[in-house]
C-alpha cells in the first residue's frame, strides 16, 4: 500500500502532485472509496461533519478533488457482511480517503472489520489519511489525542509506519497544538515523532518516507 498521510487533507499543489504521482494517473481516471468511521469516535464530530467529508466540503475537500467515482465504505457495517461482498469493492478501488476523528476508534474498527488484515495485500492502492486517518497508521497516538478508549486500553495504532504524528500544528482553532506541547507529547513516546501543520504530508512508499510540505514541520526525536 502507498500512503499519503496528511494533517489537513490535500491542501496545496505539492500534496496534490504527490497524490497524482502515487496514483500513477490523473485523479479524473481514479475510483475512490471514502471512510468516515473515525468521526463517530470523537466527541467533536457530528452527522453534519461526516456529511461534509463525504460530500467533499471543507475543511478537507477530499472527495471533491474530481474523482471518476466516489463511494462510501463504512467500517461499522463490514463485520455484518460477507467478505466476499466487500473485499472486491476495496480491491477494485484506486484510493481510500480516510477522514479524521478518533484514531483509536478507527484502528479498532479497521481491525474488527478485517480491513486492516487486507491492507498489506493492496500494493498499488493509495491510502490518503486526514489527521486521525493518518495517525492510525503510526505505532502510537499519544495520550493527548485519546478521546475513545479501546477495549484493551492503550494508544497503539496499526504500526504500518515507524513514526508518530502530532497534526494541526499551530492551527488557529486548536490553540493548544503548539510546538511546546508537541515536545511534551513526543517525550512520552518511543521512536521518531513529527509535529506538522495542515500544509504538510508524509509520503510513504516501500518503507521510504518523504515529507511533502509548503508549511511548517519539525522532527521532535
Amino acid at each position: 500500500m502507498k500512503l499519503l498521510l496528511t494533517s489537513g487533507g490535500v491542501t496545496n499543489a505539492s500534496i496534490r502532485s504527490a497524490l497524482v504521482n502515487l496514483l500513477g494517473k490523473p485523479i479524473e481516471e481514479c475510483a475512490a472509496l471514502c471512510i468516515p468511521t473515525a468521526q463517530y469516535g470523537h466527541p467533536w464530530c457530528t452527522p453534519e461533519s461526516a456529511w461534509r467529508f463525504i460530500s467533499g466540503h471543507p475543511p478537507s475537500h477530499m472527495t471533491g478533488l474530481g474523482w471518476k467515482s466516489v463511494g462510501v465504505l463504512e467500517l461499522l457495517a463490514l463485520p455484518g457482511m460477507d467478505r466476499e461482498r466487500w473485499v472486491p469493492w476495496v480491491r477494485g478501488t484506486d484510493v481510500l480517503l480516510v477522514d479524521g476523528g478518533d484514531a483509536l476508534y478507527l484502528a479498532h474498527w479497521l481491525r474488527e472489520s478485517g480491513l486492516a488484515d487486507l491492507l498489506p495485500s493492496l500494493p498499488d492502492t493509495v491510502w490518503v489519511g486526514v489527521s486521525a486517518g493518518s495517525m492510525v497508521m503510526t505505532p502510537q497516538i499519544g495520550r493527548e489525542f485519546v478521546q475513545w478508549t479501546p477495549p484493551g486500553g492503550g494508544d497503539e495504532g496499526l504500526g504500518l509506519v515507524d513514526f508518530s504524528i502530532f497534526p494541526h500544528l499551530n492551527v488557529e482553532m486548536l490553540p493548544w497544538n503548539t510546538l511546546e506541547n508537541a515536545g511534551k507529547w513526543a517525550a512520552r513516546l518511543t521512536g521518531p515523532c513529527y509535529a506538522v501543520d495542515d500544509q504538510t504530508a508524509f509520503q510513504v512508499v516501500g518503507g521510504v518516507t518523504e515529507i511533502i510540505s509548503e508549511g511548517e514541520w519539525t522532527q521532535l526525536r
